[in-house]
């Protein structure tokens, strides 16, 4: 297969004249930080890995994006996936790491020849000892986490792992491990080699009851107004989901798009996934369908997530056949509250998100169905 590439890898011979400490100098002054949901400073998990004695040390690229509502990382891939594959090159230069892996959605598999094609190439260009192995998703929610996605990689069963340690220190096979999503790596390509790089720029994907569902690039601080003169919709939007884990939250047009405003609400931006939800939807019923997929996608690992989840969904249903009263709304919240407090990982700890932030701005929702 001929493939044209798109990269000269003018960011990697860089990075190779700053140097490891140089590279995570650039960095911190860019301000890169994590895109796919925790926001943590780039360069500061890559010094915990660079300054871990190891005989070994990995790469993970995180290719998974199993979140509902979120598609950025696959026009990455598809269009500019030799900027991802730098990121990584670069990654492992600045760690001393030889093995990387793409971590890739399963449903992504239709992608998987060409960006094979594209590896082989950029790293004989590179001149780098390194090898990049795609690693095929079994379509596991769980394998977003980290540590799971280590696990998978392993040969294991995708369950989280208690932390600390953390992969940096103790990731794949005991050893050192960065783990970072596609959109990171491909932001750590472009900070190192654009002096005008801006940190707050960020790609959203859009759907839901909007017209012009797709995947926008807007800065942090974008008022919501903007966002919906973009999207457009037939029917008046009351809500927006920032994911299954999420949360919703009410359309407050003026409202600037920050981390700080979005957690006010009691909301995650996540990897900024925004679906929108028009006055024809009752929240409930939405929240009836998150549910189920929280039942199904639980590891099963720790019971507040695999019990827990499984009584969130019958109390949702209770709700949605008329049978609940107040007092098992009340009942509901404290569920929800239990299940985030105690559970292992991300996954329980954001599985009660959706009802959470449900009853606060649309108990209306709740109280169309109580008997």
């Amino acid at each position: 297969m001929q493939i044209e590439l798109k990269t000269s890898l003018k960011a990697l011979e860089k990075a190779k004249k700053l140097g490891p400490k140089g590279v995570l100098k650039r960095l911190d002054k860019m301000g890169v930080v994590g895109r796919g949901g925790a926001s943590f400073p780039t360069g500061r998990k890559w010094k915990i890995a660079l300054e871990t004695s190891s005989d070994e040390k990995f790469v993970i690229c995180n290719a998974d994006e199993g979140e509902p509502g979120t598609f950025k990382d696959k026009l990455i891939i598809k269009k500019n996936a030799e900027t991802m594959i730098e990121g990584i090159l670069i990654a492992a230069y600045t760690i001393g790491a030889k093995r990387c892996f793409i971590y890739l959605r399963g449903e992504y598999d239709h992608l998987r020849i060409e960006l094979e094609t594209k590896i082989k190439e950029i790293i004989k260009k590179s001149g780098l000892a390194v090898t990049i192995e795609i690693i095929r998703g079994a379509g596991a929610y769980i394998c977003g986490e980290e540590t799971s996605i280590i696990q998978s990689i392993m040969g294991n069963r995708g369950h989280a792992m208690y932390k600390p340690p953390y992969p940096p220190v103790e990731g794949l096979w005991g050893k050192p491990t960065i783990v970072n999503n596609v959109e990171t790596l491909t932001g750590v390509s472009q900070s190192i080699l654009f002096d005008d790089w801006d940190s707050s720029l960020r790609l959203f994907s859009l759907s839901g009851n909007v017209e012009n569902p797709g995947v926008y690039e807007f800065p942090l601080g974008v008022k919501m107004s903007k966002i919906l003169d973009v999207v457009r919709s037939k029917n008046k939007i009351k809500a927006v989901s920032f994911g299954c884990f999420g949360g919703f939250m009410k359309i407050k047009k003026n409202m600037e798009i920050t981390h700080e405003n979005i957690c006010k609400e009691g909301c995650q931006h996540g990897a900024f996934s925004m679906i929108f939800i028009d006055e024809t939807h009752n929240i409930v019923d939405v929240s009836y369908t998150i549910a189920k997929f929280y039942t199904y996608e639980s590891c099963g690992k720790c019971t507040p997530c695999r019990e827990g989840t499984i009584r969130l969904l019958e109390r949702i249903k209770q709700v949605k056949e008329g049978k609940a009263t107040k007092k098992d709304l009340e009942l509901l919240k404290e569920f929800a509250e239990h299940v985030q407090e105690t559970s292992l990982c991300g996954l329980g700890q954001s599985a009660g998100n959706y009802i959470l932030t449900g009853l606060k701005h649309f108990k209306s929702d709740y109280l169309e169905y109580l008997k």
